[in-house]
């Protein structure tokens, strides 16, 4: 653990304890793991709302008239297939294909917005420093600038089925018009921000972005307007359930660099028509050749709740992967996980063994996502 005068503070530190939330360090700041409970303020989002601070998020804008051919260099989606206000999901990879990080794409009319995951922000800042500029046409030295906005962007979202009624009593944006994966810029209370119709919960909802000055007038605003909808605040415990449960992949667990987007369910980012980025030839091998592994989604059949690394095994007790996310589904009411296993006759309804505590617990594969909220995902 980092020494405490290393451990940031998002500007909502002190309505976070305030509220009683038990704080932990993650990706090198204080947070709230949870306020009541992991139980309650996960059905608060399945139900109604809830509301997280995602202040320890990094965002990375590239400006310049090279920036959106450079993005598309850097990142293995294809950002021309949507609009200024769209956003996509993509893989950042290196030159083997190994997955660095898993952003968020903004496309804005000069520029592209970059929101990466915190415990690897220096680390893609590094990466896309030491790309920029290594790119050319028809003999052009344009460079684009690189700006980290991360210490000064509070980022506050707001997800579950009631979010929309919630927050559209304190913007005069029309929040209905706002398609999933898109984004506009207006008037959060009084000060202007962007509104993104994105999350990481299966679940509608919104992200903000706000200056940090900003953040608390939103959130006390958003916890008054959303208390008679049973808005609660969430922590990092439920925002992992919540996830899981929707089949997020999670940097860390299902994705790091010694995986390919191909193995973990992620083909669906890989812009194959683009003429070039990086990884690019080795993820077009295993794409033409199909991956070796793939990941899995289970549930358990006897007590037990799975957990990362778990080893996993089939029916004749041999090793076939590993366990990368498990817990006990609050909706669902059984313990789930997903797994990065040998692609052999790994199909849904094959019964599985996971390791837990050294003793081999039944388990199913089972259709994913585990449970459809109220959105509908890009694919």
């Amino acid at each position: 653990m980092e020494s405490v005068a290393q451990i940031k503070k998002t500007p909502l530190y002190d309505r976070h304890v305030e509220a009683g939330a038990k704080m932990v360090e993650f990706a090198g700041y204080l947070l709230p793991l949870q306020y009541t409970g992991i139980m309650e303020e996960h059905e608060a989002v399945r139900t109604a709302a809830g509301l997280f601070d995602l202040t320890h998020m990094g965002e990375l804008e590239i400006r310049g008239d090279w920036s959106l051919e450079f993005v598309q260099y850097l990142i293995t989606n294809d950002v021309n297939k949507i609009p200024v206000g769209g956003i996509v999901y993509s893989t950042i990879c290196n030159e083997y294909g190994g997955i660095l990080d898993d952003v968020l794409v903004y496309r804005m009319e000069d520029r592209i917005l970059l929101i990466v995951n915190a415990a690897n922000k220096d680390k893609i800042y590094r990466w896309i420093m030491d790309k920029e500029g290594t790119l050319s046409a028809d003999g052009r030295k344009d460079r684009c600038l690189v700006v980290d906005k991360s210490q000064k962007l509070a980022l506050i979202a707001i997800q579950g089925p009631k979010s929309e009624e919630i927050l559209q009593r304190i913007t005069p944006v029309n929040l209905s018009e706002i398609k999933y994966y898109n984004f506009v810029k207006g008037k959060i209370l009084d000060t202007e921000g962007i509104i993104s119709r994105t999350g990481y919960t299966g679940e509608d909802g919104f992200e903000l972005y706000v200056a940090n000055e900003d953040a608390v007038p939103i959130w006390d605003s958003l916890m008054v307007e959303g208390e008679e909808y049973g808005l609660k605040p969430v922590g990092l415990g439920a925002r992992d359930t919540l996830r899981l449960e929707a089949k997020f992949a999670l940097y860390g667990h299902e994705l790091n660099e010694e995986r390919n987007p191909v193995e973990v369910g992620l083909k669906w980012v890989v812009g194959k028509d683009k003429p070039i980025f990086i990884g690019k030839t080795p993820i077009m091998k295993v794409i033409e050749n199909k991956p070796e592994r793939k990941l899995i989604g289970f549930e358990m059949k006897s007590p037990g709740i799975p957990r990362q690394d778990c080893k996993v095994f089939n029916e004749d007790d041999e090793e076939v992967g590993i366990v990368t996310s498990g817990t006990f589904s609050p909706t669902l009411k059984k313990a789930i996980g997903l797994a990065l296993v040998n692609r052999k006759g790994m199909k849904v309804g094959k019964p599985i063994k996971i390791q837990i505590r050294k003793k081999l617990v039944p388990a199913m594969i089972v259709k994913t996502p585990f449970y459809k909220g109220s959105v509908k995902r890009n694919k």
